[in-house]
C-alpha cells in the first residue's frame, strides 16, 4: 500500500494556499479538537505547545483560517472548531499516519495467527481488531474472487416454457433463476445444452463465455450462455453480502444523534453499503482511501468519515474499513486499516500459494 492515503472522492472545495505557520496552527486545532471534543482557544495552544509566538499572533492566524472557512467559532469569544473543509485540508495536506507501536502490531498479528487456518474467521477477527484499535465501528468483507468464474450449470424443465437455471460459481456459491424461453424445450435438449456449456466454458469469466459462444450455430446455446454471463456479472456486484460489522454498540456513545443516525443507515442499508464497497473495490481505485464528511457522491453522510482499505491477491480481494464521526483519529485509523489489510493480504497470498494435493 502507498504510504500516502488518498481521498475517495475529493471535494469540490478548492483548498486555499496557507503559510507554513497557518498550516501548523490548523493542524494543532484539528488534533486538539479530535482529542478533547472542545473548541480550541489561542491561549490554550500557546501554553500547551510552547509555540514561541503570542496568543495575539495565533488569533490573527485563526482569523485567516476562519476567512478561508477552515475553522469557525461555535460561540462568541469561544475557541475554534474545524469545519468539514478544515478536516479535508488536514487529511489531504497535513495528515501523517505513523505506524502502530510494535507491541500493538504484534498483538494484532497474534490474533490473526490463531485464525490463520480458518479463512472464514478472518473477517470477524479483522472487524473486532479495527473496532478496538480505532474505537469506532468497523466493517470487513470476506475475500471474494476478483471476478467470478463459471463452474457448473444445470437446466431443469419445470413447466411449459419455464426452465430453472442452477449456476454454480467457482468458490461454491449457487445462483438459481427461472427462465422463460421463447418456446418449450424438451429436458433432453436442455441437458445437452448444459453439458456443452459445462465442457466448453469451465473456469471462464462472463466476458470470456460471451466471446466463446458468440458464433455458436445453436441459438439456444447462445441464449443460455448469455444468461449465464449475465448471472455471473450480477454475482460480481454482490459485495455487501456477508459483510461483517462490529463495534457500533460499543462506540455509539461517542456519536452525536445525527452521526449515529447516519452510521446506522450505512451499516443497515445493504444497498448503500454495497455501493460504497463496489466503489472501494473497483480496480481503478487506490488501495487506501479516506472519505471526509461524506464528500462527493456520499454527501448525505456529511456527518461521517470513512477510512477504507483493500486487501487481497490477484485471485481474490476484499475490503476493510472504519466509520466514525468527522472528529475521527485519522492518523490512527489509517495506520490500523493499512496494517490489518496488509496482514490479510499476506495470509491470503499464503493460502493461494500452498501446493494443491
Amino acid at each position: 500500500m502507498s504510504d500516502t492515503p488518498e481521498l475517495l472522492h475529493p471535494s469540490g472545495d478548492k483548498l486555499p494556499q496557507l503559510t507554513e505557520r497557518q498550516e501548523y496552527i490548523l493542524s494543532l486545532i484539528v488534533r486538539e479538537y479530535i482529542r478533547t471534543g472542545q473548541p480550541v482557544g489561542s491561549k490554550a495552544l500557546v501554553e500547551r505547545f510552547d509555540l514561541g509566538f503570542s496568543s495575539a499572533t495565533v488569533r490573527n492566524e485563526m482569523g485567516v483560517l476562519e476567512a478561508h472557512s477552515l475553522i469557525y467559532a461555535p460561540h462568541t469569544s469561544a475557541g475554534r472548531v474545524p469545519t468539514q473543509k478544515g478536516y479535508r485540508y488536514f487529511v489531504q495536506r497535513l495528515l501523517t499516519a505513523a505506524g502502530l507501536p510494535a507491541q500493538e502490531r504484534e498483538q494484532i498479528a497474534r490474533e490473526f495467527r490463531r485464525a490463520a487456518r480458518n479463512v472464514d474467521e478472518w473477517p470477524r477477527v479483522a472487524a473486532m481488531t479495527l473496532a478496538r484499535v480505532v474505537r469506532t465501528a468497523a466493517l470487513v468483507t470476506p475475500p471474494r474472487p476478483s471476478e467470478n468464474r463459471f463452474k457448473h450449470l444445470e437446466l431443469i424443465n419445470t413447466q411449459g416454457r419455464l426452465v430453472l437455471m442452477v449456476l454454480v460459481v467457482q468458490g461454491g456459491s449457487v445462483h438459481q433463476q427461472v427462465l422463460t424461453l421463447a418456446e418449450a424445450v424438451p429436458q433432453e435438449r436442455l441437458s445437452r445444452t448444459a453439458a456443452l456449456i459445462n465442457a466448453s466454458c469451465a473456469g471462464m469469466t462472463a466476458e470470456e463465455i460471451r466471446a466463446k459462444v458468440r458464433t455458436h450455430p445453436d441459438e439456444l446455446t447462445r441464449d443460455i450462455a448469455e444468461l449465464v454471463a449475465e448471472a455471473l456479472g450480477q454475482a460480481n456486484q454482490q459485495a455487501a453480502r456477508d459483510v461483517v460489522r462490529y463495534g457500533l454498540s460499543q462506540s455509539l456513545a461517542a456519536f452525536t444523534e445525527d452521526e449515529a443516525q447516519q452510521i446506522v443507515r450505512v451499516l443497515e442499508e445493504d444497498a448503500l453499503l454495497d455501493a460504497i464497497l463496489q466503489d472501494m473495490l473497483a480496480p481503478d481505485q487506490p488501495d487506501l482511501q479516506i472519505v471526509v464528511a461524506g464528500e462527493g457522491r456520499w454527501e448525505p453522510l456529511h456527518n461521517l468519515s470513512m477510512v477504507l482499505g483493500r486487501y487481497g491477491t490477484s485471485q481474490a480481494r476484499g475490503a476493510v474499513g472504519v466509520l466514525g464521526p468527522t472528529r475521527m483519529r485519522y492518523g490512527r485509523a489509517v495506520s490500523a486499516v493499512r496494517y490489518v489489510a496488509s496482514l490479510m493480504s499476506d495470509m491470503l497470498n499464503d493460502v493461494y500459494s500452498e501446493p494443491k494435493d
